[in-house]
């Protein structure tokens, strides 16, 4: 009698409830199924399902979450009902079916980010998305206090991207704390063994790309890092281990929509062969059902952004007169993720000032790309905010946010860079409608415009560090000229009159 209530309650934990499902559209549809706990479940277990809406079918892989608990996340894109068949090679896990309905996105739930208008980014229902994002490594290995206070700190700007890893970061003085939990079973001391993640680690990555959610942020996902440098020696996975982690993590991760792939920052430092990456890459694509955006990092060398599985650039460089030519080379959206950082600590790429880091990020935006900033000010306890997270010290922030305003005001189709042989002025240009010129660090009295001689506009001074904008009185067109404060970082903003 005990035996057969054992297994009636067994099959009870994985029969599938005939109760009505519902989930909002872009968000996750999680089963919950109980399977065998002895050997390696983490290996020895194969889980997956389809997921079918009309005419479509979708197929995502399951993980093991522990003692016993296996799971399976799904992010349904279509309104209407789906339904869905499990895979495994384990009966128990085998041929579970279900439904469930997808309603409609709620206020503030745009999806995915994809990319729009082949140089640009857009949600998944058509809103643009303008990336103005920061720098924070490691904060998602730092106690949780000190978490709490980067998510606070997020929340108080206007950045929507951030550049995270999925490992702890050691490089210098200024970051090579323990972290709360390790990836794997086992330790530096005795060796991991990378074919048992530990489910506590990856609950809470996976809980901050949550929290990163709720901020409407996106988490640009570092899948690997040069910078252990022996201490804890996670970057020493082979091929093989390095899939099954990626596999892994997917399978966790994937089905958040503010999810970006990162494959690596500064990947050549990483030695790996060409082969080996285009690997991972294939494991991507294979495995990440909605095709999230995919980059790669640059350290000295470059990867072929041309490959398929490239969405955009992510460009660690100071030299932003190429980002015209990048564009028409890849025809991709280009991000300079890592122009240095607005700080003051002796390493050469730490110390821009904050006027600087404002000038390259309108300097980006008008060359046609977008930039991502940074801030490692020097702190009597190392927290800096490009690795640990915390607080922000710098001025940059509110300038930043104050030219995503201008972004969310540009036209959102049919703008592109104009480079200017004459006066090697580059701006932003809408035929017949709009022009966004930036002065940069010079200290001009004059702005001179060359606009359409049959179309009036209206005119206005930008001042990108003092974060104001004066409309000029009167209407202009042809040839234009009107005095500048004669102070840096202004710009010149005009706009059709539409009659």
């Amino acid at each position: 009698m005990k035996i057969t209530l054992s297994i009636l309650a067994f099959l009870a934990m994985i029969t599938i409830s005939s109760q009505a499902v519902t989930v909002e559209q872009y968000a996750v549809f999680e089963l919950t199924m109980k399977g065998p706990s002895t050997g390696n479940p983490f290996q020895d277990v194969q889980l997956s399902a389809e997921f079918s809406f009309r005419n479509r079918t979708l197929f995502c892989t399951g993980f093991y979450d522990g003692e016993g608990v296996y799971k399976l996340r799904f992010m349904p894109d279509a309104v209407g009902e789906w339904r869905y068949t499990t895979h495994s090679n384990f009966p128990e896990l085998d041929g579970k079916a279900g439904r469930f309905t997808c309603w409609e996105a709620s206020d503030g739930n745009h999806g995915t980010v994809k990319v729009r208008n082949t140089y640009d980014f857009g949600y998944a229902d058509g809103t643009p998305f303008y990336p103005v994002g920061t720098t924070c490594y490691a904060w998602v290995h730092q106690p949780d206090e000190l978490v709490q206070q980067t998510l606070a700190s997020l929340a108080a700007t206007k950045f929507n991207k951030i550049r995270m890893t999925v490992m702890p970061k050691n490089y210098d003085v200024y970051i090579n704390n323990e972290p709360p939990f390790y990836p794997f079973e086992g330790s530096k001391e005795t060796g991991w063994d990378f074919s048992r993640p530990n489910p506590a680690f990856f609950r809470n990555f996976e809980n901050k790309i949550i929290d990163l959610q709720k901020l409407g942020i996106e988490a640009d996902v570092i899948l690997f890092h040069p910078y252990d440098w022996g201490k804890w020696n996670l970057d020493k996975m082979n091929t093989d281990q390095s899939v099954f982690y990626l596999r892994y993590l997917m399978a966790r991760i994937a089905a958040y929509r503010n999810v970006w792939w990162s494959m690596a920052n500064e990947y050549d430092i990483m030695r790996k062969t060409d082969e080996e990456w285009e690997t991972y890459f294939l494991v991507i694509q294979t495995y990440d059902p909605y095709a999230h955006l995919c980059s790669i990092h640059n350290g000295m060398a470059w990867y072929n952004h041309s490959k398929p599985w490239i969405s955009h650039l992510s460009i660690q460089t100071a030299y932003l007169q190429d980002i015209q030519d990048w564009r028409e080379l890849y025809k991709k959206p280009v991000i300079i993720d890592e122009c240095v950082y607005e700080g003051n600590i002796p390493n050469d790429w730490g110390n821009l000032t904050p006027e600087e880091m404002v000038n390259r990020f309108w300097i980006s935006w008008c060359r046609g790309a977008y930039c991502t900033h940074g801030e490692t000010y020097l702190h009597s306890e190392n927290v800096l905010w490009w690795s640990k997270g915390g607080r922000l010290y710098g001025k940059s922030p509110e300038r930043i946010a104050f030219l995503h305003q201008i972004m969310t005001e540009t036209p959102t189709e049919g703008v592109y860079p104009h480079h200017s042989i004459w006066n090697k002025e580059t701006y932003l240009i809408k035929d017949n409608e709009f022009y966004l010129h930036y002065y940069g660090n010079s200290q001009q009295a004059k702005a001179r415009l060359q606009l359409p001689e049959k179309v009036k506009f209206t005119l206005e001074v930008i001042d990108a560090w003092n974060m104001t904008i004066t409309p000029v009185p009167g209407e202009f067109s042809g040839l234009t000229e009107i005095p500048l404060p004669g102070r840096p970082y202004m710009a010149v903003r005009a706009r059709s009159i539409t009659k």
